[in-house]
C-alpha cells in the first residue's frame, strides 16, 4: 500500500532528466493517452477517481468536463490548461521538491490533459521566487520537445501543444486561480468575480483548465495503470495516493507519498516521531489556512471527508506539527502577519479585517489586551469568513478560530501573565534553537 508512484525514482541521480524518465516507462502514457478518444480519456479521469490536489479536492475530470467539448467550428475559441505551481500555502512544500525531482511527469501529464481537453496551448504557473525549479522545469520542456512529446504533430497524431513556463512575482494570492489568470494576462493578480467561471471565460475569455501540479503529475500514471487500479489505493470518496508535507518538530520531515486515509500517527511512525523528549500539541492538515487539530485528533484519516469530520480541511496535505514549546498565540499571530501582507485589497473584509486582527493578535500576544479583545477577534472573524472576495479571508480567520476553541485557556494566560509565558528562545516556532 505504500510502494510510491509519483516519488518512485527521487533517489535516483538523474531522476529529473529525460533519460532517467523513460526509464521507468516515461512518456508511454502519452502515446497510449494520443490513440484513446479525448471523451474516453476524459470519462478515464473520472471513473478514476483522482480529485484536485492543490487545496479544494474538486473532482478533476469533472473539471474537464465542464470544457465545452464540441467540435471547433468557425469563431470557436481555442481551449486552454494552466498549471498551478504557485506554491505558496505556509506549510506547503510538495510541488517544489516533486518539480525539482521529476518534472517529466508534469509535463507528460499536461500533454495528456492538454490533448483531453483539446487544448493547443498551456501554461506552467510557477512562484518567481523559486528559480532554480523555473530552470529545472524550463529544461524538462526543451527536452521533451527535442524528443518529440511537444510541438507539431506529436507521435503522428496530428496533436500539437505549445507549453510554456511562466514565472509569477511572488505574490500569495495567485494561488487563487482566477488571480493566476488575471497575472498570466499581464495584469495585477486579483481574484475575478464568478461566474461566469474559467471552464467557460478562462485565460483570454477562453475556455480553461487550472489544476495543481500534483493533480497532473497523476494522470499518466493513471492511463497506464487504469482508473481501477487508481481507485484500489485511499477511501471510498478519496482515491488515490498522494504527498504528504510532514514538517515542523518532527525527527525526520519531508515528503511522504501514501494513499489518502492514512492518520498523521502512522506517518510519525514513518517518521521517526516528535523530536526527542517532546510530545504534540497541535498540528494543521493542509496548511496555515486550515483549522488547527490537536492530539486527540491523530486518528484522523487523512483524507477530505475525515479531516471534514473532524473540523478542519485536508487542503494541501501540508502537515506542520507543533510541541509543547511552541506558543500557539505567537503561531497564529505570525500567520496573520502573512495574511495581512498577502491580501490583494480588493475587498474590504479582508483588506481591513486581517490588518486589525494582527493588532489584537499582537496585544494579547504582548499581553496588554483584555479577554474583550478575544471577543473582538471572534467577531471580527465572523464578519470576514463568507464575506470576503476570495477564499484568502476564510482562510486567515481559521487558525484563530480553531486556535480560541482549542486553546483559550493560552489566550487568557497571555494577559493573567503580562506577556508569552513561553520562553521564547525554548519556543521554536518560526524562529528559535532549532526552527
Amino acid at each position: 500500500m505504500l510502494t510510491p508512484v509519483l516519488s518512485a525514482h527521487w533517489d535516483e541521480a538523474d531522476s529529473f532528466t529525460i533519460e532517467g524518465y523513460t526509464r521507468h516507462r516515461g512518456y508511454e502514457a502519452l502515446k497510449k493517452a494520443l490513440t484513446i478518444p479525448q471523451d474516453d480519456l476524459i470519462q478515464l479521469v473520472k471513473d478514476s477517481g483522482l480529485r484536485g490536489r492543490g487545496g479544494a479536492g474538486f473532482p478533476t475530470g469533472m473539471k474537464w468536463g465542464f470544457i465545452p467539448q464540441g467540435p471547433e467550428g468557425q469563431g470557436a475559441k481555442p481551449h486552454y490548461l494552466v498549471v498551478n505551481a504557485d506554491e505558496s500555502e505556509p506549510g506547503t512544500c510538495k510541488d517544489v521538491p516533486f518539480m525539482m525531482a521529476n518534472p517529466h511527469a508534469l509535463v507528460e501529464g499536461v500533454a495528456i490533459a492538454s490533448f483531453a481537453i483539446r487544448a493547443s496551448h498551456a501554461f506552467i504557473y510557477i512562484r518567481g521566487e523559486v528559480l532554480h525549479v523555473i530552470r529545472r522545469v524550463q529544461e524538462a520542456v526543451a527536452q521533451a520537445y527535442a524528443a518529440g512529446h511537444l510541438g507539431k504533430d506529436i507521435h503522428g497524431s496530428g496533436f500539437d501543444l505549445d507549453v510554456v513556463v511562466h514565472s509569477g512575482a511572488g505574490a500569495y494570492i495567485c494561488g487563487e486561480e482566477t488571480a493566476l489568470l488575471d497575472s498570466l494576462e499581464g495584469y495585477r493578480g486579483q481574484p475575478r468575480l464568478r461566474p461566469p467561471f474559467p471552464a467557460t471565460h478562462g485565460l483570454y475569455a477562453s475556455p480553461t483548465v487550472v489544476n495543481n501540479v500534483e493533480s497532473i503529475a497523476s494522470v499518466p500514471s493513471i492511463v497506464l495503470g487504469g482508473a481501477e487500479w487508481f481507485s484500489g489505493m485511499g477511501t471510498e470518496k478519496s482515491k488515490g495516493y498522494t504527498l504528504y508535507s510532514l514538517s515542523g518538530h518532527v525527527k525526520k520531515p519531508g515528503q511522504y507519498e501514501a494513499p489518502l486515509g492514512i492518520t498523521l500517527r502512522q506517518l510519525l511512525e514513518l517518521s521517526g516521531g516528535m523530536r526527542e523528549g517532546h510530545t504534540l500539541k497541535f498540528w494543521t492538515p493542509g496548511g496555515s489556512s486550515t483549522p488547527l487539530l490537536t492530539a486527540e485528533h491523530l486518528d484522523v484519516p487523512l483524507d477530505y471527508e475525515g479531516v471534514t469530520a473532524a473540523g478542519s480541511m485536508l487542503g494541501t496535505k501540508a502537515l506542520q506539527c507543533f510541541d509543547e514549546t511552541t506558543c500557539v498565540v505567537r503561531a497564529i499571530l505570525r500567520w496573520t502577519e502573512f495574511y495581512a501582507h498577502e491580501s490583494c485589497g480588493k475587498c474590504t473584509p479582508c483588506r481591513e479585517g486581517t490588518f486589525w486582527m494582527v493588532q489584537i493578535l499582537q496585544r494579547l500576544e504582548d499581553g496588554t489586551g483584555t479577554e474583550a479583545d478575544i471577543a473582538t477577534l471572534l467577531d471580527t472573524c465572523d464578519n470576514i469568513f463568507g464575506r470576503s472576495f476570495c477564499a484568502l479571508g476564510d482562510g486567515a480567520t481559521s487558525p484563530i478560530v480553531s486556535g480560541v476553541q482549542h486553546f483559550r485557556d493560552e489566550f487568557l494566560s497571555h494577559l493573567t501573565s503580562g506577556g508569552c509565558p513561553f520562553d521564547p528562545v525554548a519556543s521554536t516556532v518560526f524562529g528559535g534553537v532549532s526552527a
